[in-house]
């Protein structure tokens, strides 16, 4: 299933390639054109890389949510059904594939920062954990994807669910600090998941707004949504398909 979703990047690169150029272009708007950073200590592009690269991971679903809408309604699933194979696989696959695509966005990005001048700070192992709490995130956030897919059933309906996604990516500190924001607001954006993910990335990156002990919240926010919107999304594709 995972080399069937492969196998479509052949025939869509403009897809894949507009997937891996939209959050360059957002660093580069936020850190050349936007710029600032209220309440930032120390180097902004410091700050701004590691909140763009968990925005990254939130944003993006739109390909994945679309594949599982059409699958179901070309009747796709139908052929599948005769094969042995359970209902998960085909979630699984497509899960995969997004998951090599988010890994190569991340690799992009992180080259791009580097170019920037940006740098990190917390040596290899702490390199990897924060690759690593990125990738969680983006799971987490690809089965909710997944999830609100099948509840929309059709492919003229996931932009709209898709919508609900950008609170998650701007109600954040991808580009400002909390401090800088009205009490109410920042107390908000702290507890966002995606922010939590943001800062402990920061931390082990070495970089400004990295708080000690975040990592423990940025790996224990997306297992608790996985453990919600996983066994959802597989028991509701299993109806859809039965």
């Amino acid at each position: 299933m995972t080399r069937r979703e492969l196998a479509h990047w052949a025939r869509q690169p403009v897809q894949v390639l507009v997937g891996l150029v939209f959050p360059v272009m957002l660093l580069l708007m936020f850190g050349y054109l936007v710029g600032g950073g209220r309440e930032v200590t120390g180097d902004y592009l410091g700050y701004l890389v590691p909140g763009m690269l968990a925005l990254t991971m939130a944003f993006g679903l739109e390909s994945t949510m679309l594949a599982v809408t059409q699958d179901l309604n070309k009747g796709v699933i139908d052929r599948f059904r005769s094969m042995p194979m359970t209902n998960g696989a085909v979630l699984v696959g497509r899960s995969a594939a997004d998951m090599l695509q988010s890994a190569a966005g991340l690799a992009v990005l992180i080259g791009v920062g580097h170019a920037l001048g940006w740098r990190t700070h917390g040596g290899p192992a702490a390199f990897l954990g924060a690759v690593g709490l990125l990738l969680l995130f983006r799971f987490a956030m690809l089965w909710i994807g997944i999830h609100l897919a099948l509840v929309a059933g059709k492919p003229e309906l996931v932009q709209a669910v898709q919508i609900l996604v950008w609170p998650v990516g701007f109600l954040s500190n991808a580009f400002a600090a909390p401090e800088a924001m009205p009490g109410w607001l920042g107390t908000a954006v702290q507890w966002n998941p995606m922010s939590q993910t943001a800062t402990a990335v920061r931390d082990l990156f070495g970089g400004p707004g990295g708080e000690p002990g975040h990592v423990w919240a940025a790996v224990a926010w997306p297992l608790a949504l996985l453990a919600v919107f996983l066994p959802l999304a597989v028991r509701r594709f299993g109806r859809l398909s039965a």
